[in-house]
């Protein structure tokens, strides 16, 4: 059987009161679409934000780009 509930101050509170106490439970987490279990962005989507720029040695030369470190050649 299933009991939904909510997380309230590191606690988790059943919306019904259906358990006695010192019932043995297992617990998982119902993670909310782009989420991880703490709420931050799932990696998965992180590509989803990904931008052309145009630069097709982006990847080699970062530093670069980011801090003024001379280009590496190509490989």
């Amino acid at each position: 059987m299933t009991y939904r509930g909510i997380v309230k101050n590191g606690v988790v509170v059943l919306e019904e009161p259906v358990l006695s106490d010192g019932t043995l439970v297992r617990v998982e987490p119902i993670l909310q679409a782009g989420s991880d279990v703490n709420g931050r962005e799932s990696i998965f989507q992180l590509a989803d934000r990904a931008k052309k720029t145009g630069i097709v040695d982006l990847a080699a030369n970062h530093d670069h780009y980011l801090y003024g470190q001379p280009k590496l050649g190509h490989k």
